[in-house]
């Protein structure tokens, strides 16, 4: 790492996609009060300049926002522009194939507009990378970090574009493609599924009303979420393999599965985008914290779709991240101190640790094949949607309102 010029910053977050860009936005109030400098890094191009006019694709790969997400969104400025593009889910159906029990949760239970929200993840996007742009940040895009090692006070990086960073806190907020975990001797741990996720965008026959479905099958589940218009996500897992035969199907016979599949409490399945398959694991980062390091995102975390909470439960650890640093400055603590990431850590341990117990024991529980239990999961589903109190409970988490 010699003959560039350093550049010295407080945080280099590595990683501009949708948890990289979030952190950069919700550091606003730190960069404009303490002056913080940043920088991003993203190794991939910017597909199209953000002040290009929107043009929506029925093919494009849309995120559950919980609502409590939103209300994150909300305090950084941002959602109103986000909601241009949202579509609100109001009511949420579970049920189980071939049995009678249902659970069924409806916003105005809750006392609130909606339970969450889809927003097609390029329109996040490019919310997020408009604010980033007004800010005095140093983006390094595309560029990738070749070099990466620790010294005293941080982390120093030498980057693609030629560049070289020393870094107070660097913030791996990469997905875990990059391998840079990895390199720096932290290591996952993987629990297959053997399932894969099919998504694609459906367009259904009938208003979707701002429901979204959530259907367990022999199969695997299959989830439908409202998109704007008369669109729906779909998720649909597949055993490892079995994927491969849906994915060359035409598309009328592919719907015409997906139509006996799910069957037609939401209507007629009548056109469907581009259809993109994705592994499914349980990764978990053994560590999440060094002196000088966080790790956010996929990058700590890549969970089972079931639930719809990966990228909210990243979000709310963009949020604790942010708050461990405005207490430890406030403090004189350094940025990278441990004192600031101990912090940081103890607001994310239960939170993470109840949202991948849940979302592993929903997949699991409803993996096994058992007549008992599948007695037992209806009669479950039912007993849920008679009991109130506990139901709003699970919502509220579910939200993000509560942990």
């Amino acid at each position: 790492m010699t003959g560039a010029v350093e550049q010295r910053v407080d945080i280099a977050i590595v990683g501009g996609g949708l948890v990289g860009a979030s952190l950069g936005c919700a550091l606003v109030p730190l960069i404009e009060r303490l002056g913080l400098s940043v920088a991003v890094i993203e190794a991939a191009p910017l597909l199209d300049r953000v002040e290009a006019p929107w043009q929506p694709s029925f093919d494009a790969r849309a995120s559950a926002i919980a609502q409590g997400s939103a209300t994150h969104f909300a305090g950084m400025g941002l959602w109103s522009a986000m909601a241009e593009q949202a579509a609100p889910i109001r009511r949420i159906h579970v049920s189980e194939q071939g049995r009678l029990g249902a659970t069924r949760l409806r916003s105005d239970e809750l006392g609130v507009e909606a339970l969450g929200h889809v927003i097609p993840n390029a329109w996040m996007g490019r919310v997020l990378h408009r604010r980033l742009a007004q800010l005095p940040l140093a983006w390094h895009c595309p560029a990738r970090v070749e070099a990466i090692r620790p010294e005293a006070g941080g982390y120093r990086l030498g980057l693609s574009d030629g560049s070289r960073l020393q870094a107070g806190l660097t913030v791996l907020a990469d997905g875990g493609r990059s391998g840079l975990k990895e390199r720096l001797g932290i290591e996952s741990r993987e629990q297959p599924y053997d399932q894969v996720a099919l998504i694609a965008s459906v367009e259904v026959s009938e208003p979707h009303g701002g429901m979204a479905w959530e259907r367990f099958t022999g199969e695997g589940p299959i989830a439908l979420l409202p998109l704007r218009g008369q669109a729906m996500e779909l998720i649909w897992t597949h055993g490892a393999g079995r994927e491969s035969r849906r994915l060359a199907l035409s598309d009328g016979d592919f719907l015409a599965e997906l139509q006996r599949a799910f069957g037609e409490r939401a209507g007629r399945f009548r056109r469907v985008g581009s259809r993109h398959a994705y592994p499914l694991s349980l990764i978990t980062a053994r560590e999440s914290v060094r002196p000088g390091l966080a790790v956010l995102g996929n990058a700590a975390h890549s969970l089972h779709p079931v639930a719809g909470q990966g990228f909210n439960l990243a979000l709310r650890g963009v949020m604790d991240l942010v708050a461990a640093l405005e207490h430890g400055l406030a403090r004189g603590e350094s940025v990278g101190s441990m004192a600031v990431l101990a912090d940081f850590e103890a607001r994310r341990g239960a939170d993470r640790h109840n949202v991948i117990r849940f979302s592993d024991g929903l997949i699991r529980l409803f993996g096994i094949d058992s007549p008992l239990l599948s007695h037992a999961r209806a009669a479950g589903l039912v007993g849920l949607n008679l009991v109130g109190p506990l139901r709003r409970t699970l919502a509220r988490r579910a939200m993000g309102l509560e942990r």
